[in-house]
């Protein structure tokens, strides 16, 4: 039988006719009927309860993981509004997989990596090649997480990990992640991928400096509570306009941090680490980032380039002909929401996908989602990336 993928979309209103008509799509692309594994990316506008059961119901019950996202990414494909969803049907005697969930992560996530770990450790077979994570990117933090993850596993050689943080359409108030029959939030979910694939990736982010260093003074964990001396907010006054309080989504879009790539990773990456700062405590003057710091630490205020994000692009699409096998089984794309549609306009986006995509056979199964954080390796090291596209090709 060998690898049998399919990917099929819907924008229909209705959350159990979307399922059905998504999940019925991939399955013709994939000429079965019943798969080994559904993935499934959604935007919230749908009764999420209802969407799952349909599109369970279409595939015959098989395993089933995911998550909501800003908007999701097919081949030649970017919906990003409140209905959108799109499903990712595998078949495959080549390849296998196995999957976990856990729940109520913020505030834990040590605690959660180790959880994780430990039910995902007895799955893992020589042969495995990567976890997917989708992880709500509302309480998710990356770094302890990953450090207690991958100290429990105990590998030689860390898993990679790819995947997104699941997102919610700028509401910032619930993003939901998928389990078989499950919809939960505050919440993670990890699918193993075992077999004889191999996997080629890109990560790109084109973003540039525009203003001179800066260095953190005082933080806590995620949390950044002073620049330079000054409470964070107000050294990032500066760089925002007289509207930036009230409207700090558009604001964090159009400005975010950068701090300089480890050594370990420089090689074959960009000059610049890039976090979003998807919260902030007024009365603190403090901001949050999805990963860790130390005083000390520094930083560069950044801003998107669209030159060099087309630029990158083109990188990423070298990256993933690396390998001598010329057409991928299926490839997997999840892009930060700060390159989507509060950035670009509906044909620059397109164009963008396009640059992207066109190094491919327009039948090549590819699914994606636009995501609060992205996850993908550099210099085989788990990084957490935002405003970035991560770009991962399975063969």
């Amino acid at each position: 039988m060998g690898t049998c993928t399919g990917v099929g979309f819907s924008s229909n209103r209705n959350p159990s006719a979307a399922g059905k008509e998504a999940a019925r799509k991939a399955l013709e692309q994939a000429k079965v009927t019943t798969p080994d594994f559904v993935l499934v990316f959604a935007t919230v506008g749908y009764d999420q309860h209802q969407l799952i059961a349909s599109i369970r119901e279409a595939t015959g019950g098989a395993l089933l993981c995911g998550c909501s996202g800003e908007g999701i990414i097919t081949h030649g494909t970017c919906i990003e509004s409140n209905f959108g969803v799109s499903v990712m049907t595998i078949a495959s005697d080549e390849i296998r997989f196995h999957s976990a969930h856990i729940k109520e992560i913020e505030g834990r996530a040590e605690a959660a990596g180790e959880e994780l770990a430990v039910t995902l450790k007895p799955l893992t077979a020589p042969d495995t090649r990567a976890c997917l994570l989708f992880a709500d990117g509302l309480v998710f933090n990356f770094d302890p997480f990953l450090s207690s993850f991958e100290r429990t596993m105990g590998r030689q050689e860390p898993l990679p990990f790819f995947g997104g943080l699941a997102a919610d359409n700028w509401a910032l108030h619930a993003t939901y992640q998928y389990h078989n029959d499950e919809v939960f939030t505050g919440g993670m979910v990890a699918v193993l991928m075992s077999g004889s694939a191999s996997i080629a990736w890109g990560v790109n982010h084109g973003c540039v400096p525009v203003g001179s260093k800066r260095t953190i003074t005082r933080c806590a964990g995620n949390v950044i509570q002073e620049i330079d001396g000054r409470p964070a907010l107000e050294a990032l006054q500066e760089y925002l306009d007289p509207d930036w309080m009230t409207q700090w989504n558009k604001s964090s879009l159009n400005l975010c941090l950068g701090f300089k790539t480890p050594e370990h990773m420089r090689q074959g990456y960009e000059e610049y680490v890039i976090r979003y700062m998807p919260g902030k405590n007024d009365g603190a003057g403090e901001v949050i980032i999805q990963s860790e710091v130390t005083p000390g630490t520094e930083l560069w205020i950044m801003r998107r380039d669209k030159e060099l994000i087309t630029a990158g692009l083109g990188a990423i699409s070298r990256e993933l002909r690396t390998l001598p096998e010329s057409v991928p089984k299926f490839v997997l794309h999840f892009e930060c929401v700060g390159r989507g549609k509060m950035v670009f306009r509906e044909s620059e986006k397109s164009a963008l996908l396009s640059s992207l995509q066109r190094e491919f056979p327009d039948e090549v199964p590819w699914i994606g989602f636009y995501t609060y954080g992205e996850i993908g390796p550099i210099a085989h090291h788990n990084c957490f990336h935002n405003f970035t596209a991560v770009v991962a090709a399975v063969y």
